[in-house]
Formats: C-alpha cells, sequence, structure tokens
C-alpha cells in the first residue's frame, strides 16, 4: 500500500496550513487563550467557505466530493494547529444539519458523559438534561458533564464492546488525525528549541539525552502517521482502532518529551508546549479512545 500523496492532497494540505496561519496564528491563539470558552464566528465562517466541514459531502449538495483520507489531512492540520471548536461533530453533521456545511452553524455532540463547546452550540446531538460544567483542564476546550448516553443518530458506527455506547468511526478517526498534528506539531518545537537553546556553549540538541527524546519523538509520531492514513484509506474499525491507540500515544508522550526538551521554560504560561500536552490530553477522553480502542482489537483477535 502507497501512501505517498498526491498533488492535490499536496496542495490541499499545504492550503489549510496556510489559511491557519494566516486566521489563526500565535497571536490568535494566545488571545484565544484569553477568552475560553469563546467560539470565533468569524474563523468558523471561513472555515465553511473553505469546505472544512463539507469536504467529503457530494457537489451537488454543495460540498467538495473529497474523500475519508483528504479529511484526515484536513484535521491533522488543524490539529497542528491547535484549532478550538467542535470541528469533527460539526463536519459529521455536516449535509445533515442545516448551515453546518457553510460554518454558520455551530455543531456539538454529547460525547458518553461529556460533551464540548455546549455554550457556543447553535445544535447539540444527544440529550444533554442536567449538564453541568466542568472545569476543562485544556483552556480552549470547555467542557460539560450529563449523564446520558451518547447519542444514536443516522451515521454509520462500529459494533461497541459490551456495556459501552458505539463510537462513529469516523469520529474517532479524525480525532486520531488531530492528535497526529499534535504530534508533528511538538516535535517541530522540540527540534527547534534543541537547535536554538545553548548550554555549556553548545546547543542543547548536541547532548544525547536530548537526542534520544526528538529521536523518540520523530519515531512515535511516523508510526502514527502511517496507520492514520492506512485507516483513512481502508475504513476499517480495528485500523482505526489502532490509529487511534497509536496517535493518542504520539501526542501525548510527544508533549511530555517536548515539555522536557525545553526544560523549566516548557512549565511556563508563555510557552506553548503546555497548551499541546492539555489539548492532547482532552483529545484522549473522547469517545474511541484507549479503552474503547483496545477492546475493540482484542474482540477481533478474538473472533
Amino acid at each position: 500500500m502507497r501512501f505517498q500523496l498526491t498533488e492535490d492532497q499536496s496542495a490541499l494540505k499545504a492550503g489549510v496550513r496556510e489559511l491557519l496561519e494566516r486566521r489563526f496564528g500565535r497571536e490568535a491563539l494566545r488571545a484565544a487563550v484569553d477568552t475560553p470558552g469563546r467560539l470565533d464566528r468569524e474563523l468558523w465562517r471561513a472555515l465553511g467557505d473553505a469546505g472544512f466541514f463539507a469536504l467529503r459531502l457530494p457537489e451537488p449538495d454543495g460540498g467538495v466530493a473529497l474523500g475519508l483520507p483528504e479529511a484526515v489531512l484536513v484535521f491533522e492540520e488543524a490539529g497542528r494547529a491547535l484549532l478550538p471548536g467542535p470541528l469533527v461533530s460539526t463536519h459529521l453533521a455536516a449535509g445533515a444539519v442545516p448551515g453546518a456545511a457553510t460554518g454558520e452553524t455551530v455543531v456539538t455532540a454529547v460525547d458518553g458523559e461529556l460533551v464540548e463547546w455546549l455554550q457556543a452550540a447553535d445544535v447539540v446531538l444527544g440529550d444533554v438534561s442536567g449538564a453541568v460544567p466542568l472545569r476543562s483542564l485544556d483552556p480552549l476546550t470547555p467542557l460539560h458533564r450529563t449523564a446520558a448516553a451518547a447519542p444514536g443518530g443516522r451515521r454509520r458506527a462500529i459494533r461497541a464492546p459490551a456495556g459501552r455506547a458505539a463510537v462513529d468511526p469516523v469520529a474517532t478517526l479524525l480525532t486520531a488525525a488531530e492528535q497526529l498534528g499534535t504530534a508533528v506539531r511538538v516535535g517541530e518545537l522540540a527540534v527547534q528549541h534543541a537547535r536554538t537553546r545553548e548550554q555549556f556553549g553548545q546547543p542543547i540538541g548536541a547532548f544525547q539525552a536530548v537526542k534520544h527524546l526528538c529521536a523518540d519523538l520523530l519515531a512515535r509520531t511516523e508510526t502514527a502517521r502511517v496507520a492514520v492514513y492506512a485507516a483513512a484509506v481502508t475504513a476499517d474499525p480495528a485500523d482505526i482502532a489502532a490509529a487511534r491507540l497509536l496517535a493518542d500515544e504520539a501526542a501525548v508522550r510527544g508533549a511530555r518529551d517536548c515539555l522536557q526538551v525545553h526544560g523549566g521554560m516548557g512549565f511556563t504560561w508563555e510557552a506553548d508546549v503546555h497548551l499541546h500536552l492539555k489539548r492532547a490530553w482532552t483529545r484522549a477522553r473522547r469517545g474511541g479512545g484507549n479503552t474503547e480502542s483496545e477492546e475493540l482489537l482484542a474482540a477481533r483477535l478474538v473472533a
């Protein structure tokens, strides 16, 4: 199986990165951190105009008519930029909820007992009765807890292990793509710091301990990339579960290693490393995460 991107896919990836760097650069990121819970509607509509949410819709329905592999590339870039908002829910609702495809409507969904961006959403999929706000670890992901079960709906869902609600495999894969983007970004930040930060008259990247951290970061990221891209091609639930496990590990451990490379600077509020780590931790709690994916893979092996 070949994973070399086509010219169109490479252009799509580069175009999304350029758009996000222009519309959600570091200044916008820090401004969003300073105003938690506020969703930038202008940015959301810009994403809609760019086809972010309508990417997989047929052209007659106003979509771009691309596939799951292209959606994975787009969500990888969103994860790399720490783009906030219920991106996965709105993308999946395009074509079913009026305005979702164009970015005019913000859609969120109940995920187990949690729901992201409840107060900022126009449409909520699932029962949010009794929802109470939580103090979210990630300042860019407001959370509410609800006792309601995860919503059903018209989307294709993998068979859940006994006692667990079914999880949409596409949502699982797109979350894995976001985690891959985080792993890529923290790798870039770690290498950049290792090259420029000096100790004892030389860049810290010359020290073996730092070299090993950066090498492990790269190895986990590239392993996760292959798994995520492969799952986007096969759309097999087991492949998606494996990709999610690897992407969660690459994002969380990668952000922690990046923090170690930064040393004491990584713990400061001014550095962006902690934001990537907190987002990776928060995403890992979404449906299809470690427990669900491990149980699905175990069931597949037994069968």
